[in-house]
């Protein structure tokens, strides 16, 4: 830990939506947590007003094009002010650093991972493309230097408070929960129509555009497959998902004799951002608690994968392994990006990750070297599938 009682968080990305939420969870406890790093892209006045507020030692804008803007802000509060993504990565290995919260969205928040990971940080990890991308790699790493890999996500959350409960025993099958996004109910006709505004109109989380999209899809629900098969070194055949629209159940551990331990709770990503900073500890926190009288149904049901084909992807990629992971991610995040942009339909999101898993190279063992590769070459393999769509959209 650093110099004093306190916990010096660095929070990556603390302009959206999983960093606001932790900087909540600092400001209710300020005895425990400092944030000391903060990092944005674009929204460098939000950036700013958090360094203010908190009185961050240093943050970072990673768009270069808004450096002088935030410094000038900045000016007179002796908050140290840099640019770009390399400063991230240098500033995240510094002694008085103790946890580093990765919330950055996609590939984007791999390098910043991987540096604090080799600087042996604990990890706060909110960005789950880190591990799809290259899960083997970062977890080898973690190895090596003691890095310790905290999962922010609700449901790994969730998978990791159960397990503190298992007294070390075999896990027999992980269940993930999924809410089934907006169009759980729709048919594929009606889903195939659907507007990016339909589909960021999410029932029960407040996320970013990205990750609602993803929740839409499903793929979001995929990509946490991956995530879990690293974080929980826990094959695929044991990871189950279980759509359950309600929210309440976060996720599930099945063991050998057919006991099955869950964590419930509202929807409130703060309650597992806390968890991860004051592990081992629980605080308390100022959200909604459940009334288990008025929690009318919980009610379950297995994934549509023909209406959801995302997931079947998911699954896979993660079967294939190798760079295949990497390259079903990149290819959905070109595919969302476009999506969003209204130049392509729903179901063209998951045709032009089936098609660029296809067509791109395979690789079976890769380092960490042709992971960032393969994300290059499958944005412009994505990009030229997208533009074709696209004009087909316009005839």
């Amino acid at each position: 830990m650093g110099n004093s009682a306190k916990k010096n968080i660095a929070i990556l990305g603390s302009t959206g939506s999983i960093g606001r939420q932790a900087l909540d969870v600092i400001k209710q406890h300020p005895d425990k947590f400092r944030a000391v790093l903060l990092t944005a892209n674009n929204s460098w006045e939000t950036l700013c007003s958090q360094a203010v507020e908190f009185n961050a030692e240093d943050v970072v804008i990673c768009n270069r094009e808004h450096y002088r803007k935030v410094k000038d802000a900045l000016s007179g509060h002796g908050i140290s002010v840099h640019e770009g993504m390399e400063a991230v990565c240098g500033l995240v290995s510094k002694p008085e650093i103790d946890i580093v919260l990765t919330s950055m969205v996609g590939f984007s928040g791999l390098e910043s991972t991987v540096a604090a990971v080799k600087a042996g940080k604990t990890i706060a990890l909110a960005n789950k493309e880190t591990l799809v991308a290259a899960g083997a790699a970062v977890m080898a790493i973690a190895k090596e230097t003691g890095s310790r890999i905290l999962p922010v996500d609700s449901e790994h959350s969730a998978i990791f408070q159960c397990l503190q409960g298992a007294n070390g025993a075999e896990v027999e099958k992980i269940h993930l929960t999924a809410s089934g996004g907006p169009f759980r109910t729709w048919d594929r006709e009606q889903i195939a129509r659907a507007t990016k505004e339909q589909a960021l109109k999410h029932p029960q989380w407040s996320m970013g555009s990205k990750v609602t999209i993803d929740s839409a899809t499903m793929m979001n629900k995929g990509l946490e497959v991956i995530e879990a098969r690293w974080l929980f070194d826990t094959p695929p055949e044991k990871i189950n998902v279980v759509v359950h629209p309600q929210s309440i159940i976060h996720s599930m551990v099945e063991f050998a004799d057919g006991a099955v331990i869950a964590q419930l709770g509202h929807p409130d990503m703060r309650e597992p951002i806390q968890y991860a900073l004051g592990y081992p500890e629980r605080l308390t926190l100022n959200n909604r608690k459940l009334d288990f009288a008025r929690l009318a149904t919980l009610s379950f049901h297995a994934p549509d994968m023909e209406k959801f084909p995302a997931l079947r992807l998911a699954y896979e990629a993660l079967e294939k392994g190798g760079n295949m992971p990497c390259i079903m991610n990149a290819a959905n995040e070109a595919a969302v990006a476009a999506y969003l942009q209204d130049r392509i339909g729903f179901y063209d999101i998951s045709d032009i990750i089936s098609s660029c898993m296809q067509d791109a190279g395979f690789i079976a063992a890769p380092d960490l070297g042709n992971i960032y590769d393969t994300n290059s070459a499958v944005l412009a393999l994505a990009a030229e599938k997208i533009a074709g769509k696209a004009s087909c959209k316009r005839i």
